[in-house]
Parts: C-alpha cells; sequence; structure tokens
C-alpha cells in the first residue's frame, strides 16, 4: 500500500519509512505523486491540522495520505509554542533561531517542563480516516547540545536518558519520541481497519 506524505520534510518522510515500512506500508513525497499543496494550518489543534494535510493531500491524489501536525508544549509558557512550533517567532527563524528564542523566552524560568506532541492522521479516497496521537514528556535544557535530529530537538532533555533529541541514535528516538509513539499507534490503527475490525 502506498501513502502520499502530507510534507515536504524529509526527516519526517525518513522517520515514517522506518516504522511503518514494518506493515509493508510505502510512503512516498507529494512530488513522488505529482501533486504540490500548500495546506494552511488553521487549526486549534495537533489533530485538526494534521487531518487538513492529510485531506487535502488526499483529495489532490486520489490516494490515501498521511499527515503528521507536531509540536513542543512548554509549561511554563501556557503551552507554547504548541501548534506554531514550526513557526514560532515569525518566517525569518531557522531552527536554531527558534530554539534559541525558546530559550531566551524561558530564561531564569525554573520550571522547565515541557512535551513533544505529535498527531497523526490518514485520509483514504472513500472518506475513512485513521488517526493517532503520541506524546513524549521532558524538559527544556538551558543550552544545546548534540548534533542530531531537528527543529528542537538539540533543547529537548529526556530526564531518563539524561540526553537530548539531538543526542540519541535514530533507533533510540523512534523507541521512546512523540512521533515515534503515535506511529506505533497508528500502526495498530491501521492494521485493525484494514482488517475491517475498526467499527
Amino acid at each position: 500500500m502506498k501513502l502520499v506524505l502530507a510534507s515536504k520534510n524529509a526527516h519526517k518522510l525518513v522517520e515514517l519509512r522506518d516504522i511503518l515500512s514494518q506493515l509493508g506500508v510505502e510512503v512516498v513525497l507529494e512530488s513522488d505523486v505529482g501533486v504540490d499543496v500548500e495546506v494552511e494550518e488553521t487549526g486549534a489543534t495537533f489533530e485538526e491540522n494534521a487531518y487538513l494535510k492529510a485531506h487535502a493531500v488526499c483529495e489532490a491524489a486520489g490516494l490515501p495520505a498521511i499527515a503528521d501536525d507536531s509540536g513542543l508544549c512548554v509549561d511554563a509558557l501556557n503551552g507554547a509554542p504548541g501548534v506554531y512550533s514550526a513557526r514560532y517567532g515569525g518566517p525569518g527563524l531557522d531552527d536554531e533561531g527558534r530554539y534559541r528564542l525558546l530559550l531566551e523566552n524561558l530564561r531564569g524560568q525554573l520550571d522547565r517542563r515541557g512535551k513533544f506532541v505529535s498527531a497523526i492522521c490518514c485520509c483514504f479516497p472513500n472518506g475513512d480516516k485513521v488517526e493517532a496521537r503520541g506524546e513524549c514528556p521532558g524538559t527544556i535544557a538551558y543550552a544545546p547540545r548534540g548534533e542530531g535530529g531537528f527543529g528542537y530537538d538539540p533543547v529537548f532533555f529526556v530526564p531518563e536518558l539524561k540526553k537530548t533529541f539531538a543526542q540519541l541514535t535514530a533507533e533510540e528516538k523512534n523507541a521512546i519520541s512523540h512521533r515515534g509513539k503515535a506511529l506505533n499507534k497508528f500502526k495498530t490503527e491501521l492494521e485493525k481497519y484494514f482488517n475491517g475490525t475498526d467499527q
């Protein structure tokens, strides 16, 4: 089965392929099927944004489409950056600019708790959808550490492992990450959907 990824993020493609290949699912980019869809993420929740993206690409491609909407929610910032994680600080910032802004906004703040959230939605041409959500709790480091990952990974610290996401191998990250958890739940829901047990 082929799923079109409703994203142009190559990092997400790798993570989705790693986990969904176990189901015999092939994940391809929009460009692989000749579509290029720009979706305005107007949802108030990660779930709403994931649905908006998956539905738009499914309609355009005529194929099942999968979307992930994810972000970082920091307790001391009332859940910010949240659904605006990829746009935090405005369009002029890159990944490093965004996490440095986050650190600046947390300057002097002792409560460093936060969580990564991932909402996944797969839309099918017949109107069906399969959804899942995953969360990974952690804390915000005082300075970036590690060379791997993307986005806020260098400043998202996992106390049990004493490492940031950017210091983890891909296998370690997939085992505990919000997206890894969401994808494993999604895999289960997709199997139920294929088997007709999801009523």
